[in-house]
């Protein structure tokens, strides 16, 4: 009996989850519903629903369906390909400060009273003039191992942010600017719109370009630099466009929606125990896990409790067990 391919029972599922999570909610939405709002809008005519209905789901509940399914599956490219950059799974996309940075960006941008498109900016510079100082303290580190330097460099400096990150907190104002700052902090999608979801597209589709156009090129990085120079590559400049596009993509997630840790660290696990650990064929199944998992994880939050629950709380929820988990399996096998 021929098998389903993992990928096409990936998109199944994550099908299923945009269903469920577009029609779930305080106002619930229909399997038909959706068709019917979908269908018009494709077609220019007017949607059979309610006009209630049409504004639930095109001005508040797609954008933020939408957003948390990009934000999971480039969050999860990013952390595969960090983890093939240092080949150490326990790398994510927090690992050279791009969160930390990206909050320090944001954090202030709420301190100084900023707008919501400036503080977003401020948020993807931080992301990127972090990973720039990285290197550059890593390059003045006379370590042999490079990325060791780049790993030392990464938690020191994302510590160094999380104090100054704790300081602006204590200087903000208790009433206002406090608990604005620290929802931030846990992450949400709740003030997604179309401009924020066209500019995450973007700079998502940007930083995750390298990633697939290079994907056979990060499974060379498995082997000693020597061996890869061999077959006529260079590992520098693979590890600089892994690198570069998972920051991107980290950095514009961390602007538009916040801090949520873990998918970045679990799921390329879990993606390389479904089809194994190449790169190339791990890429796509880790983006549909990432997908399916940030847009369940968000439905969750907003609709089976009382008070909603922000992203990155249940990440971490979700995420510590899991990772224990797949601990737990990986020492079984290695123990046969």
């Amino acid at each position: 009996m021929r098998t389903v391919p993992v990928h096409l029972l990936l998109w199944f599922l994550l099908v299923i989850v945009l269903v469920v999570a577009l029609g779930a909610g305080s106002y619930q939405l229909s399997p038909a519903e959706l068709i019917s709002l979908v269908g018009a809008r494709i077609s220019g005519a007017a949607p059979d629903v309610a006009a209630p209905a049409e504004i639930v789901f095109w001005q508040i509940r797609a954008p933020r369906v939408v957003g948390s399914t990009i934000v999971g599956a480039a969050l999860a490219a990013a952390g595969l390909a960090l983890q093939a950059t240092f080949r150490n799974p326990l790398a994510s996309p927090d690992l050279l400060g791009v969160s930390a940075g990206a909050a320090l960006g944001a954090v202030v941008g709420m301190f100084l009273g900023w707008g919501v498109g400036s503080t977003q900016a401020a948020a993807f510079a931080g992301g990127l003039l972090t990973v720039a100082l990285v290197y550059f303290v890593a390059r003045r580190l006379a370590l042999r191992d490079r990325l060791l330097g780049l790993l030392l460099s990464g938690i020191a400096i994302a510590s160094l942010l999380g104090a100054m990150i704790a300081l602006v907190k204590i200087a903000a104002d208790p009433r206002g600017q406090l608990p604005a700052i620290t929802f931030w902090l846990l992450g949400s999608f709740a003030s997604l719109g179309a401009h924020e979801l066209a500019w995450l597209s973007g700079a998502c589709l940007l930083g995750l370009a390298p990633l697939v156009v290079w994907r056979w090129r990060a499974d060379a990085l498995a082997l000693s630099d020597d061996e890869v120079r061999s077959i006529g590559l260079r590992p520098a400049a693979v590890r600089a466009a892994l690198v570069i596009g998972a920051t991107l993509a980290t950095a514009a997630c961390v602007a538009v929606a916040g801090i949520i840790g873990w998918v970045g660290l679990v799921v390329p696990h879990a993606a390389r125990l479904l089809v194994g650990a190449s790169f190339r064929s791990a890429l796509p199944v880790s983006m549909l896990l990432g997908a399916a998992l940030m847009t369940a994880i968000d439905t969750i939050g907003r609709v089976f409790t009382v008070v909603e629950l922000p992203p990155g709380v249940l990440t971490a929820l979700v995420g510590a067990p899991a990772l224990f988990l797949l601990i737990v399996r990986v020492s079984d096998e290695h123990a046969r």
